[in-house]
Formats: structure tokens, C-alpha cells, sequence
């Protein structure tokens, strides 16, 4: 049996990065989070989780807690609403203690239409916005 695609969950469950302040950390990702219309969901001794209206994304202590420490060509990418909320999450996030990545502008490298900007947190972990700002490619 197969839902049909409005009723299926999304793909992705959650995603999780490691901090070693979760302090620092919850004040980065409250900042990038609410101009993307997520906001913190849920927070414990090992971490804050953000969302619309479960926790699709986590910072938290490593499980093992040993040192976190920010992959090498992982990042995670959030859906915006549109360029100036890529904008926003941008400059919302070097406010916040983050490091520029990538200012924000089109991506015609990647796609037709892509727009995004890219961050690293205070843990270096690689965080993007991003938007389409005309119709993405036909698949």
C-alpha cells in the first residue's frame, strides 16, 4: 500500500548537529529559526530542538558525549519563504554569533532559480537557506 504524496510524512524525520555549548547554540538557532517561521519545540539536558510543529532539527551534545565537532562537507539546508527570509536568516545568524559561509544570492551554479545563503554556527557546523526565486527545473 502507498499513501498517496499530501499524506505521506516527509522524508526527513529530523536532522542533528553536535554543540558543545547548547547555550550558544539555542541563541543562534532561535535566531536563524524564527525568521524561518520555526521556532524551539523542545529542549532537554542534552539539547534544544526546533520546528513548525514538531522537532525536525536538533542541537545537542554529542549522544556519546564526546567532543562535537563540524563534518566536512555536511551541511543542512532549511526551506525559506522567499529571498528576503534568506536574507533575514542570514543576517539574523551573523547577529547571533555565526560566521558568513555565503553571502545570499542566486545560485544559478545549482539550479535555475536557487537562491541561498550559507552559514557556519558557533560550533562550525554549515547551515543554508534557501529559495527558489523562479520556478525550480522540471524533474
Amino acid at each position: 500500500m502507498t499513501d498517496a504524496p499530501e499524506t505521506r510524512p516527509p522524508l526527513v524525520s529530523h536532522v542533528s548537529v553536535g554543540v558543545t555549548d547548547i547555550a550558544r547554540a539555542a541563541a543562534f538557532y532561535d535566531a536563524v529559526m524564527a525568521v524561518l517561521g520555526a521556532r524551539r519545540i523542545m529542549e532537554h539536558e542534552m539539547g534544544v530542538g526546533y520546528g513548525r510543529a514538531f522537532p525536525e532539527f536538533w542541537a545537542s551534545r554529542p549522544h556519546d558525549r564526546g567532543v562535537a565537532a563540524a563534518g566536512n562537507g555536511t551541511h543542512i539546508c532549511f526551506n525559506a519563504a522567499d529571498a528576503a527570509a534568506v536574507d533575514a536568516f542570514h543576517a539574523a545568524g551573523l547577529g547571533a554569533g555565526g560566521v558568513d559561509d555565503g553571502a545570499p544570492g542566486p545560485r544559478p551554479e545549482y539550479a535555475p532559480g536557487y537562491y541561498a545563503a550559507f552559514l557556519r554556527d558557533p560550533d562550525g557546523n554549515k547551515v543554508e537557506a534557501m529559495c527558489w526565486i523562479a520556478p525550480p527545473p522540471a524533474t
